[in-house]
């Protein structure tokens, strides 16, 4: 299955600066419990956001699609895209090195 990298940004970055609205909170929950049921689905392979809460704040994930009407499918699906919370893009992607015995190291 092709992969995919896709890129989402808050529409308001003051939502990571000054703190999220009730209403943000919520829909961000939706938006992480959407993304927890495509990984146990087997879609998303990883998800994470930077740290910094600034506008350039920004956060990844990494899915197998069956192909691009699949990932406008699942980009459309995002309760924060969907929703308006945040902005996305995504771009076919070649993962060219990967080691997850590598992450998750304490």
């Amino acid at each position: 299955m092709p992969t995919y990298i896709y890129r989402i940004q808050p529409v308001r970055p003051e939502m990571l600066s000054e703190g999220a609205t009730a209403e943000e909170e919520r829909i961000a929950g939706e938006h992480f419990e959407y993304l927890k049921r495509l990984m146990s689905e087997g879609v998303l392979i990883l998800a994470g956001r930077t740290l910094n809460s600034d506008y350039s704040a920004f956060g990844i994930a990494i899915f197998e699609a069956r192909d691009d009407a699949h990932m406008r499918e699942i980009t459309a699906c995002d309760p924060g895209v969907a929703q308006k919370l945040f902005r996305a893009e995504w771009f076919p992607y070649r993962i060219a090195l990967h080691a997850p015995e590598n992450s998750a190291k304490e």
